[in-house]
């Protein structure tokens, strides 16, 4: 088939069966058009063909025969929307930003031809990207970019990134784990359960296969990985994998709570469980379907009998059960490797968000030294928790590849994605709050009652011990076991459903008590950063002017709610400084998943060194540099940082004074100093540390809500954020906005649904299963209070989770303050409103 593609001919051999997207990536090798859903709701792949775009996943490749196809990389890198991308930092992890890039192109094309250099409505920048999806939510970048763009403000002039690899991103020429292809490459797929529950007898096929089952050989849930099988295509490996034979003993299986079959019936099963938190695990009993409790209470038995004697009249108790729903990490760039071997030694292409921490469990489970085992993740599309360990792709590709003696390529699909890619747990909990005669926080209890499917530990009412000072509390976690895809760590696991609980309560608390809710939040806590938020918050005139909504059919209400989360850092990182060539390249064992690391660091070099942008280059991703830590926790920041900014001191002085171009070769390696004071945590666990402080956000929201659709739009958001220093200002803010919108989704859109008779995953793509779009985004207004951290090197702490976990509690105070209504149950449905309000 011939076609032209960037201005030069192609002439190609194509399948029946492929999409013009594929034949971009596999025949012409231009992997900036990517794929992410593979049904043409995200937008990823979009092309421009004959100067239309177009969802390439979903255009037959015949389709372009004798047609003009341009792709990202045609658009040569200086068209006025990629300087723009590039100077207002319109992306994150970059996955989705080439189609972002092509489509925007378009659109400011047709608009200057018509409009000239008027600016454009976001309403209208939203219905030209509407069928594009950012899960890191980098839109309010995107809404400026494009509009700058169209006002003909990047026609020309010098192009200044505000983070290290914006170029690479905008152009298509970032790499990602799925672009990897090397010689002899195998493409694999996994074969997986169609039960919730059975015994695997045997299985048969007529060529290599890669066994993933679990020792007890049982399957647990739908969609769990049974074996893997590889081919030259991906269409030949698809065959493949429908030519494996399973054998089942299905076994009855919990599909609810309600449920009597037991997921895991003995004590050696029960230690197989993954785990839907970070750190340890906290004690507790088993009772068939039922762990727990586990209890994280203080003074539990007096706050019980408080609130108990309360229930008889006198005192202010709030009582209430919150629900939230399970929300799914559905990462632009799915799970995928690339593994070969090459004399004994194991090299790993992986989307990852932690290189050393993978590359040592490699090491352990196939029995390697340390140095025999190599991680290259140069970018990685997203991850949000779900990219921290050795996943059934890693096992897939890495024993496949030792059976075929070939490289082996798994990519998960978006229905394997949503289904067994992680999610956050969903929750039931109960809580009880009581206010003392001096209106102060005098007792609570919390009773959470886990939805992680397979999974343990979901651990949400624990989180609440840390908050508003030390009234007496009981504090349980319970875990309900059911044969559904298992919970894993997912952006603060455990905090927002918490805070949609606990926040909620202490704003009735507010109401009942005809208090303003700032101002009882400001008595009950007592962390110093957060009451300079409060003092901020109380001043927004969005807060200040709030008025009485009316009973007219679109009603106003603004919502506050606050969050606090542990400083976590990684004691042992390092980063090396290199001269090369006149200038310093610095490398380290870490990865960048879009919250801007390589910036992080390139700044604290530059700056320290008084050094020009170009002089210094950030080379991560590869788990043969020095230790670096995994992006889980907040950690990375603080860790990186300081590391870096030690360097510098030691190349500084090692020059002596010389200029780079006379020191060639120098080499200096820099360490997270220790923190003054030392950290909670008497010695690392699993790497990480606690340190001394808790980083703090306040939320408010405002919110129109259609109460004849039911439908509720946060229209502004005001994010205070206490976490220090800020090392590079525009990705984090940009990380932040991003927090708030996946808040937005948490609130108002996702949740995975299964069907209660099979267990199978009813909500497997993007067009079901629903994150936000820019339309969702409401005008976002980031504070950084950086005062208050000065025990810490470089003075500042992670932000990328805390700014996401009190977002829907405020949104659930807003659409209270506009009804009259109060939600307990996320999402916020409209058939929930519209029931609440009793239309």
């Amino acid at each position: 088939m011939e076609f032209t593609v960037n201005g030069k001919a192609v002439d190609v051999g194509v399948g029946q069966d492929e999409t013009a997207a594929g034949v971009l990536r596999d025949r012409v090798g231009l992997t900036g058009t990517k794929v992410a859903c593979g049904t043409g709701v995200c937008g990823a792949c979009t092309v421009l063909v004959d100067g239309r775009t177009a969802a390439s996943c979903l255009v037959p490749a015949g389709a372009v025969a004798g047609r003009e196809v341009t792709t990202v990389e045609g658009l040569g890198g200086d068209h006025p929307v990629q300087r723009a991308f590039a100077e207002h930092d319109a992306l994150q992890c970059g996955y989705c930003t080439p189609g972002f890039v092509v489509e925007a192109a378009a659109f400011v094309d047709r608009w200057r031809a018509e409009h000239g250099t008027a600016e454009p409505s976001r309403a209208q920048i939203a219905e030209a990207l509407a069928g594009h999806l950012c899960r890191c939510g980098a839109y309010a970048g995107i809404y400026a970019a494009v509009a700058a763009a169209c006002a003909g403000k990047h026609d020309e002039g010098t192009v200044t990134p505000v983070r290290v690899e914006a170029l690479s991103k905008i152009t298509g020429a970032a790499r990602y784990t799925t672009d990897i292809v090397l010689d002899g490459q195998l493409e694999a797929v996994i074969v997986r359960s169609p039960h919730p529950h059975a015994k695997v007898d045997a299985v048969r096929y007529d060529g290599p296969l890669a066994d993933l089952l679990p020792v007890d050989r049982v399957v647990r849930y739908v969609g769990q990985p049974i074996a893997a099988v590889a081919a030259p295509t991906k269409a030949e490996a698809l065959a493949a994998a429908a030519r494996v034979e399973v054998d089942y003993t299905v076994l009855p299986a919990a599909l609810s709570p309600e449920d009597e079959a037991v997921v895991y019936p003995t004590a050696a099963s029960r230690k197989t469980a993954p785990r839907a938190n970070e750190g340890p695990l906290a004690r507790a009993k088993w009772n068939g379907n039922v762990r727990g409790p586990a209890a994280m209470s203080w003074r539990g038995g007096t706050a019980a009998k408080r609130i108990e004697k309360a229930r008889g009249g006198g005192q202010t108790l709030v009582e209430a059960a919150f629900t939230t729903g399970v929300q799914a990490h559905t990462c632009m760039e799915p799970h995928s490797c690339v593994a070969r071997w090459d004399g004994g030694d194991l090299h790993l292409h992986l989307s990852t968000q932690a290189v050393t921490r993978v590359a040592a469990q490699a090491a352990k489970r196939w029995n390697l030294r340390p140095e025999r085992v190599h991680v290259v993740a140069e970018h990685v599309g997203g991850g949000f928790g779900s990219k921290v360990n050795v996943t059934a792709d890693v096992v897939a590709a890495v024993e496949l590849s030792r059976l075929h003696g070939a490289p082996v390529r798994v990519v998960l699909s978006r229905p394997e994605e949503i289904v067994d890619g992680g999610t956050r747990s969903g929750t039931r909990i109960e809580l009880a709050l009581l206010a003392g005669a001096d209106g102060g926080l005098a007792a609570f209890t919390m009773d959470s009652y886990g939805d992680s499917g397979v999974s343990i530990g979901s651990n949400a009412a624990w989180h609440s011990r840390f908050f508003y000072g030390n009234a007496p509390r009981r504090i349980r976690d319970y875990d309900h076991i059911t044969n559904r895809a298992p919970g894993i760590p997912f952006r603060g696991p455990g905090l927002p459903p918490m805070l949609w609980a606990l926040e909620q309560g202490v704003d009735e608390m507010a109401l009942r008590r005809g208090e303003d809710p700032i101002d009882l939040r400001r008595r009950w806590d007592g962390n110093a950063k957060r009451h300079a938020l409060y003092d901020r918050a109380a001043a927004l005139p969005m807060w200040r002017d709030r008025t009485d909504p009316g009973d007219g059919r679109l009603r106003r209400g603004v919502g506050v709610a606050a969050a606090n989360y542990m400083y976590f850092l990684d004691p042992g990182t390092k980063v090396s400084l290199t001269v090369e060539q006149g200038a310093v390249v610095a490398r380290i064992a870490t990865q960048d998943i879009g919250t801007g690391s390589r910036s992080v660091i390139a700044e604290v070099v530059r700056s320290a060194l008084d050094l020009r942008p170009g002089q210094v280059r950030v080379d991560l991703g590869n788990s043969d540099h020095a230790y670096g830590p995994t992006a889980a926790s907040s950690c990375s920041t603080p860790s990186i940082g300081p590391a870096a900014q030690d360097a510098a001191r030691r190349l500084a002085k090692a020059l002596g004074g010389r200029s780079l171009d006379e020191a060639e070769g120098l080499q200096v390696v820099g360490k997270r100093p220790r923190d003054r004071r030392g950290y909670v945590t008497p010695f690392p666990l699993d790497h990480f540390a606690i340190g001394r402080g808790f980083s703090g956000a306040v939320v408010v929201t405002e919110v129109e809500v259609d109460t004849l659709l039911g439908r509720v739009r946060p229209a502004r958001v005001w994010c205070g954020i206490a976490a220090g220093h800020i090392y590079a200002p525009k990705p984090a803010r940009n990380q932040c906005e991003g927090g708030v919108i996946q808040g937005i989704g948490y609130a108002l859109f996702e949740q995975r649904q299964e069907d209660p008779a099979t267990g199978t995953v009813l909500t497997a793509n993007l067009e079901d299963y629903r994150i936000p779009g820019i339309a969702d985004t409401p005008e976002i207004d980031v504070h950084f209070h950086t005062e208050g951290w000065d025990h810490v090197p470089g003075r500042g702490v992670g932000l990328g989770e805390i700014c996401t976990m009190a977002v829907a509690a405020s949104i659930g105070n807003a659409v209270r303050h506009a009804t009259g209504w109060r939600p307990h149950d996320l999402p916020i449905r409209p058939d929930r409103l519209l029931e609440g309000i009793g239309r």
